[in-house]
């Protein structure tokens, strides 16, 4: 078969979307050989990522007008290199599909990742919602199959852009195997000694935005008069400032250490030497994050209903993301009970081979065989 793929994210984000196109990506090389795939993609970055070019073909635009306006080829012209070099089932790794794909005649699929600019409208500009929402509801008409990264997903998908329950198979994403080897020796300390973090501290990972609601948790350890350290890791976003007002406010400036731009080959050692990993986000598609913190045998404390519980399973600590007392109370159990966090240590182990990459790739070409 000769595969696809949108990678304009592979090679152009550093977490999230791109993280999911390079593991497809990667997975599907890995574990079908078999097959011809081609990256299509406005620009190659090879820093970010360097698939093997034996087995797998970069697309990039070719002509001026698609050089220079790069969105147009994406989202239109795109469609005539897709037919020219003989795709056979074309993946759409981001909640996009060409227009026009249709009349190529090659099969498609779509990955539906989240409605979040649905739910939350407030959050987004209005144009770039209106557009997106409108470049969902196409994927969602025209793909012969779409890939829901969870069951939430696959609910907002069927609310918010009337899709096809028929042609919707939830297929979990995974995360890098970074976060499942064992570290080389010395790595933890390095890591520690390199960003001059405590011997111990609680751990946050996502972009710092209100929905990430990284503010709670400082929150929690104000009230609570919890004296343990916090490690926020994310790039900012919108209320980097709100989070920084509120550190001093509550005098917690010692406590409290904000990192941005760590690199991933990072944060495996990050998960392993904190204590616990807190993502008290509103809402998400997967919550990538809590799989990696599982992965690495670190207990995990989040939010309660939507994706997470599929996320987490059985393995992680759950909380109302707006009642302060849950999470100081979820904060003090996870820190002094040493037998619930071996407990959940190996929950959280057992739960993770549920996306492991052999499970999560059989699934998808069990989606492209049938598209």
């Amino acid at each position: 078969m000769i595969i696809g793929y949108d990678a304009k994210r592979a090679f152009r984000n550093s977490r999230g979307l791109g993280n999911y196109s390079r593991n497809t990506i990667r997975l599907m090389e890995s574990l079908y050989p078999e097959n011809e795939y081609k990256l299509f993609t406005s620009k190659h970055n090879p820093e970010l990522f360097n698939p093997d070019e034996t087995d797998t073909k970069i697309i990039l635009p070719s002509g001026w007008i698609n050089k220079n306006f790069s969105s147009y080829w994406r989202t239109t012209t795109i469609c005539n290199d897709i037919k020219k070099n003989g795709i056979e089932l074309y993946h759409g790794l981001s909640q996009e599909l060409p227009f026009g794909i249709k009349k190529t005649g090659v099969r498609t699929v779509v990955t539906a990742h989240d409605a979040i600019f649905m739910r939350y409208p407030k959050l987004y500009d209005p144009f770039y919602r209106k557009i997106f929402a409108c470049k969902n509801r196409y994927a969602c008409n025209v793909a012969d199959r779409i890939v829901a990264i969870s069951e939430q997903t696959k609910r907002d998908m069927m609310e918010f852009f009337d899709a096809g329950e028929q042609k919707i198979e939830v297929v979990y994403q995974g995360c890098d195997n970074s976060f499942r080897r064992q570290l080389p020796d010395g790595m933890i300390d390095r890591v520690k000694s390199r960003y001059n973090l405590p011997q111990q501290f609680l751990l946050t990972v996502g972009a710092i935005e209100k929905r990430k609601n990284q503010g709670f948790i400082v929150e929690a350890l104000h009230k609570g008069k919890l004296d343990i350290p916090l490690v926020i890791v994310g790039k900012p976003v919108d209320c980097l400032q709100d989070i920084e007002k509120k550190i001093i406010n509550y005098s917690l400036e010692k406590q409290i250490i904000i990192l941005n731009n760590v690199p991933a080959s990072d944060l495996p050692a990050m998960y392993h030497a904190a204590l616990c990993m807190i993502y008290p986000s509103m809402f998400e598609g997967f919550g990538l994050p809590v799989l990696e913190a599982l992965c690495t045998g670190t207990p995990v404390i989040t939010t309660r209903g939507g994706c997470f519980e599929e996320t987490g399973g059985a393995a992680a600590l759950y909380v109302n993301p707006v009642n302060v007392d849950e999470m100081i109370e979820a904060i003090q159990r996870v820190c002094c009970d040493a037998q619930l966090r071996n407990s959940m240590i190996m929950k959280g182990i057992a739960h993770a081979e549920k996306f492991s990459d052999e499970a999560i790739t059989r699934s998808l070409m069990n989606v492209y065989q049938s598209a």
